[in-house]
């Protein structure tokens, strides 16, 4: 049976999950297209493994702002961020261990989380569904879309090992964000989602990928890397997720200037984040300090 690796699909969810903001001059934009304080400040908590606080200031926006699906989406995704991190997913231990990498998590995840995350996902689609009604090519509703698809294809992947099932979700996280990049081109971190699947896929068999290629789902990994590198240079809350996955993926291609000059600036700008103060240790082969071990 075919595996497709896991990592896909988190980093298509968890690599959509953060993007939002791409404009924030058009007052008619929602959440996903505007800076918004205190979206910024739960983002922020999200990269330095904050998860309660991060937590606490999404569900606190998206009370006051229920119909808007970023809202929710922030919510799930701080679920979502969390159980990842908890299982050591988002790091070269796992990115570079093919086995694990191609396979997903050993064990299962935390039921709690995955309740709170299937909850605020179902909200999420509710709300961008209501604006799909209105208008089938409303930005803030695909810009939800593309998150919804790609967080659930984490779920049933990396976390739920239904690999498979996987499919049909990275192929509507893809179709949704190539549709909003045509509404919105000034909308870089919808690159992530692109971006990791080119590269991931890319990593696969030959076997793999050609049986991929006749679902419609192709894969490139110099071309991923490079639309990882738009979102990294120009993103807005998706830039820092794009540079760690753009480092995690130049180690694996043995590329560790590059990987040494954004693990540096990600801690560098996040220095209470246990997951960047470990991943710039290991490439820099410092010890890891006790307090910012998982």
């Amino acid at each position: 049976m075919l595996r497709v690796a896991p990592i896909l699909v988190a980093l298509l969810g968890v690599a959509s999950l953060f993007a939002a903001a791409a404009r924030a001059e058009d007052s008619a934009d929602g959440a996903a297209f505007v800076v918004v304080p205190e979206l910024q400040a739960g983002f922020h908590f999200l990269y330095e493994q904050k998860f309660p606080e991060a937590r606490q200031t999404f569900l606190g926006w998206e009370k006051q702002h229920p119909d808007d699906p970023f809202g929710h989406v922030a919510v799930a995704a701080s679920y979502l961020f969390e159980e990842l991190y908890r299982q050591g997913v988002l790091t070269s231990d796992f990115f570079l261990n093919d086995k694990r990498f191609l396979r997903g998590i050993d064990g299962k995840p935390d039921p709690g989380r995955m309740r709170g995350f299937y909850g605020a996902l179902r909200r999420a689609r509710d709300s961008a569904q209501a604006r799909i009604k209105g208008n089938r090519a409303d930005p803030d509703a695909l810009f939800a879309l593309t998150l919804a698809a790609g967080m659930q294809s984490d779920a049933l992947s990396i976390l739920e090992k239904k690999h498979l099932d996987s499919l049909h979700q990275i192929k509507e996280a893809d179709a949704a964000a190539e549709k909003l990049l045509s509404a919105r081109p000034d909308a870089a971190d919808a690159w992530v989602a692109l971006g990791i699947a080119n590269y991931i896929i890319g990593c696969l068999s030959g076997a793999k990928r050609f049986f991929l290629w006749f679902g419609g789902v192709h894969g490139d990994r110099k071309l991923g890397m490079e639309q990882l590198s738009k979102a990294a240079s120009g993103g807005r809350y998706l830039r820092p997720f794009a540079k760690i996955m753009l480092a995690l993926a130049a180690r694996r291609e043995k590329q560790d200037d590059l990987a040494r000059k954004l693990l540096r600036e990600l801690n560098q700008e996040f220095p209470a984040s246990p997951l960047f103060a470990a991943e710039y240790a290991r490439l820099t082969s410092r010890p890891i300090p006790a307090q910012i071990r998982h």
